[in-house]
Parts: structure tokens; C-alpha cells; sequence
């Protein structure tokens, strides 16, 4: 059952992708998409309302992890999680190359990790690669359509000129990096012998043509709130309630809106005391990436965590 929901998830997703490319072809002044502060703006919300719920849960996932190391006081938990927060948010402020290079490589290996894991299941050195490899079409399709643009915003994002050079000298670097994400999702595709290749399939294409019509935030948004979000809330959804789906997601969205609401407050605080020292439209893009690195590196340490120790048992 679960498969069919992956299955017409990812069609309806497709669909939305053409329709929403088509419009913006045939309307190429339609404002929102014209107005690059209002697009941020839409950008931020669907990110705070339906991108960071998908780790809203992490506050239960912990229980299973405090059980396993027998710690009663879950006060413990939110003490680490917002201490790695903080800690990356301080990092990049002093080594804004090196973190933005590390949060892209996690941030691939993530993606290509979840967004693949409900069709293959393995655990393999080489499995583990690939999966860095698949995900990184997230990093390479709008570095390949819109190259000036991705790097403006990895500038605001504080990545050294002299990488940014190099990226502009060496461009066959990324040409190189896209053929092989490409070759990730061939890979998985012959390791689930070709079942369910077309779901594979529209999912690169998907990605493929929001890059190409959208600038590279807007495609990012679309990607990262629609399609890993939502297939992600699925796969929560459906260990909440393995019996009825549609209780699963009622569920979901009641455990997951506190701490929705309360990462989102936290966001615009950010984005209030950042504005009194950058542009605005730079703003959003900091608040945006640095902070999906500061939410994604505990988020990832708690799933590891947990992935480990299901293993031992």
C-alpha cells in the first residue's frame, strides 16, 4: 500500500511540476515569479510551514534514542540538538567555505539517502556512495542551468571568491558531477532490478525541469517542500499508523506543529535581526540555507543514531 502512495505522490508531483512550468512559460510576467523579494518570501513560508515539518517529529524520535541509552531526563536531548544548532549557525559564521561545502556534501548523501531508501534498502560502502552521488543532482542541476545565479547565492552564502574562481575556470567540473548523478539514479534503478524505474525516472526528470524554467531557489523550494518533505511525512505517517494512512497524517500534524511553529518563530527573529545588517533578499537566503544546515546536521546525527542501534538489535 504504501508503495502506491510513493507511487501517485510522485506522478501528482511530476504533474504539478509540468503544470507550474507551463504556466510560468506562457505567463513569464506573472509577478510572483517576476518580484524576486515576493518569491523569497513564498520561498521562506512554504519552507517554515511544510519543509522543516518533516523533522518536527525529531522531539519523539528521540524517546526511542533515550531508551536505547538509558536517559531519563529528555531535557538532555534538547540540550545537544539546539547546542549542534547553535554550533554550526557559529561556524559558519567563521568558516562560512568550509561549512557550506560540508553542509552541501551532507545535504546530498541525505537527499539521495531518502529519497531513495523506500525503494532500496541497502547498506552497502558502495550503496552509501551512490546515494551521495544521486542526491547531488539537488547541487549540480541549478550550478548546470543557472551557474551565475547558484553562485551569487553560494556568494551571500559566504563561500570564498577564490572557490567561486575556481568553479567559474573549472565548469567542466560540474558538467562531470551532473552526468554522474545521473549514472546514481541508473544505479539504483539496476539494483531494484527495474521495478519501479519510472518512479525513479520522474524523479529525476521532475528536478531536471523545475532547475531549467526556475531560478535556483524557487526550484529548490519546490523540490525540497514537495517532494523529499512530503515523501518523507509519508513515511511518518505511515509508522504513526500502519493500519489508516489518513490518521497517520492527522497525527503527524498535530505532534508535528509545535515545534513547526516554534522553528518558524526562530526564523523570522532571524531574519528581523539580520535585516538591520544585510539586504533583505540576502537575508532570506541566509535565514533559508544556514538555517536547514543548523536543523539538518542534528537531524541527521538523530536518524544516524538511531539507524545504528536498530542494526545491533
Amino acid at each position: 500500500m504504501i508503495k502506491k502512495i510513493y507511487g501517485k505522490h510522485i506522478f501528482y508531483f511530476t504533474l504539478f511540476t509540468v503544470v507550474l512550468s507551463a504556466t510560468t512559460l506562457l505567463t513569464k510576467n506573472i509577478f510572483f515569479f517576476t518580484n524576486e523579494t515576493i518569491a523569497l518570501f513564498i520561498c521562506l513560508f512554504l519552507i517554515l510551514s511544510i519543509g522543516i515539518s518533516h523533522g518536527a517529529l525529531d522531539n519523539y524520535k528521540a524517546n526511542k534514542l533515550l531508551k536505547i541509552y538509558r536517559i531519563k531526563n529528555k531535557a538532555i536531548f534538547f540540550i545537544i540538538y539546539i547546542f549542534i544548532s547553535v554550533l554550526v549557525i557559529f561556524v559558519w559564521s567563521l568558516y562560512g567555505t568550509f561549512t557550506l561545502l560540508a553542509f552541501l556534501l551532507v545535504a546530498s548523501y541525505h537527499f539521495g539517502l531518502e529519497d531513495t531508501s523506500f525503494l532500496h534498502k541497502g547498506n552497502s560502502f558502495l550503496d552509501q556512495i551512490f546515494y551521495l552521488i544521486k542526491g547531488s543532482l539537488i547541487i549540480f542541476a541549478p550550478l548546470f542551468f543557472h551557474f551565475d545565479e547558484t553562485l551569487k547565492i553560494f556568494e551571500t552564502l559566504m563561500l570564498n571568491k577564490v572557490f567561486l574562481t575556481f568553479l567559474e575556470i573549472e565548469h567542466w567540473i560540474i558538467n562531470l558531477c551532473l552526468f554522474l548523478s545521473f549514472i546514481g539514479y541508473i544505479y539504483f534503478a539496476y539494483r531494484n532490478k527495474f521495478d519501479d524505474f519510472e518512479v525513479l525516472f520522474l524523479d529525476m526528470l521532475s528536478i531536471l525541469i523545475l532547475n531549467y524554467i526556475f531560478s535556483p531557489i524557487i526550484a529548490f523550494t519546490v523540490y525540497f517542500c514537495f517532494l523529499h518533505s512530503i515523501r518523507h511525512i509519508i513515511s511518518l505517517s505511515n509508522e504513526l499508523d500502519k493500519n489508516d494512512f489518513s490518521n497517520g497524517v492527522k497525527v503527524f500534524i498535530k505532534k508535528a506543529l509545535p515545534l513547526t511553529v516554534l522553528t518558524a518563530l526562530l526564523y523570522f527573529i532571524a531574519t528581523f535581526y539580520l535585516s538591520k545588517s544585510y539586504g533583505l533578499n540576502d537575508v532570506i537566503i541566509k535565514v533559508i540555507f544556514i538555517g536547514l544546515a543548523s536543523l539538518t546536521f542534528p537531524h541527521i546525527l538523530l536518524e544516524y543514531l538511531l539507524e545504528i542501534n536498530e542494526k545491533r538489535n
